[in-house]
């Protein structure tokens, strides 16, 4: 575990130094966008690893934390050991006006007593230090910064925080490159990283390449945590989400969009089926991830009891596709987005769509969203897209989902070759999941857009979906 150095010279461990947050921590964290652990509190930190990046003895200081935050454990749940996130904590005498958005708080106790402290990542000079790290390759305590050799990291370029919600934190440089940091972080190989290498390597044009990466190396580098990812920015690009909400703010359709957005999925799987191994899903691989669904379908009821009255139906959405598995049908699973929705989605001035951020359900485990999946699970999530932007706006635009779900599932086939409609059995069981998902989601975070999912549960739960 990496030592810190406090102005007086002396050493400080990550376990002092992390003390001396703690009350300022336990208040800031849980307000975080990123913040997986809400309507929890925080009972306390556990340090992973504690880096120092620039000595607090002159205007700034900058430490890198790996923090596990403990929290009592839900009703029902086992306990757990707690999240780990990554924290880049700047120390200052006094915070400038233009950082007040960035304030955790004043350190009260340990080494850094009488500073102030703050999300480094709002100052311009810390995220600064970050790409110069990267574009070196420098290693400092247990980070790693790597590059891809074959591409150029000017110097110079200015920093600016993407201020979007998002479950992770984005910086932008000078327009050229794009810096996710992710927040919450497992050991592991991350898809995140780990997918657009491959899909680099096959030369698919639809996923921007890493231009470098993040990793820090803990325990003699038997555990490794990727960090952050730096690729090319898409400038002037826009999300799918919103130019889709934007199209059908002005009572414009989204056809073509939907149905070039459709050949940019099927690109970006057909490159992964060469890139990455394939599995054939048979009886009992189907009814694991059957058994999956149906566990997440009885959790969920009890979560929303809004659900209950659909319950039935639902369940047998999963019930359908676990028959047919028994009468011997088989399926292709290959690595996939894991998470793919219409804000997963860029497209260029130019017209030419991308596919980011391919992390998956960060709520799932890490084994999990590297698992072969059918690619129906992708198909379905894009399409529960489409409707929830439509419902968002308003309920009465159901024919411009309808026409942009049906655009989005031809011109996948056009690349493909095959049609996800005609598989209605398992794309209705992967809508009906993901369906469910929102309805949780939305209940515990968004209480007023619950009526979005409960409209297509309802669908869902009363009539088979084709």
């Amino acid at each position: 575990m990496a030592e810190t150095v406090t102005p007086s010279g002396t050493t400080a461990s990550p376990g002092q130094l992390l003390a001396s947050f703690d009350p300022l921590l336990r208040e800031w964290l849980p307000r975080q966008r990123w913040f997986a652990g809400k309507g929890r509190p925080v009972t306390g930190f556990t340090p992973v690893a504690a880096t120092e990046l620039l000595p607090p003895d002159g205007r700034l200081g900058l430490y890198h934390l790996l923090v596990r935050a403990h929290q009592p454990a839900t009703l029902g749940s086992p306990t757990q050991p707690g999240d780990c996130y990554q924290l880049l904590i700047g120390v200052r005498e006094a915070l400038p006006p233009r950082l007040a958005p960035a304030l955790i708080g004043h350190v009260e106790d340990g080494p850094l007593a009488g500073r102030t402290v703050y999300d480094a990542l709002y100052d311009t000079r810390p995220a600064e230090m970050l790409l110069e790290a990267l574009r070196s390759q420098a290693r400092v305590g247990v980070l790693r910064f790597e590059r891809d050799p074959r591409q150029e990291i000017r110097e110079g370029l200015v920093a600016r925080l993407m201020t979007a919600e998002q479950s992770n934190t984005s910086v932008v440089y000078g327009d050229t490159f794009i810096l996710k940091l992710l927040r919450r972080v497992v050991p592991g190989v991350n898809p995140d990283l780990e997918i657009p290498l491959a899909l680099a390597r096959e030369g698919c044009a639809r996923v921007p390449a890493p231009t470098a990466w993040l990793h820090a190396e803990l325990d003699g580098g038997s555990d490794s945590y990727v960090l952050g990812v730096l690729q090319p920015f898409v400038r002037g690009a826009g999300d799918g989400w919103e130019l889709a909400l934007r199209e059908l703010a002005k009572g414009e359709d989204f056809v073509a969009d939907a149905r070039a957005l459709g050949r940019a999925t099927a690109e970006v799987h057909t490159a992964l089926a060469r890139a990455l191994p394939t599995v054939t899903l048979g009886h009992s691989q189907l009814r694991v991830l059957v058994d999956g669904m149906m566990e997440r379908l009885t959790a969920a009821v009890q979560a929303v009891p809004a659900l209950g009255p659909y319950e039935t139906g639902l369940r047998s959405a999963f019930e359908a596709l676990a028959g047919l598995a028994a009468e011997g049908r088989t399926w292709t699973a290959q690595r996939i987005h894991g998470d793919l929705h219409l804000g997963q989605c860029l497209r260029s001035p130019s017209g030419q769509w991308s596919l980011i951020d391919f992390e998956g359900e960060p709520a799932r485990p890490l084994a999990e969203r590297r698992m072969p999946q059918p690619t129906v699970r992708d198909i379905a999530g894009m399409l529960r897209s489409f409707d929830y932007a439509a419902h968002s706006v308003s309920p009465a635009a159901t024919d411009w989902a309808r026409a942009c779900r049906a655009a989005y599932c031809s011109g996948y086939t056009e690349v493909a070759g095959t049609d996800p409609r005609t598989d209605p059995v398992m794309l209705r069981a992967y809508e009906t999941d993901k369906a469910i998902y929102e309805v949780v989601y939305e209940a515990r975070h968004r209480p007023d857009w619950l009526p979005v999912p409960l409209a297509a549960v309802h669908r869902l739960a009363t009539s088979d979906l084709t």
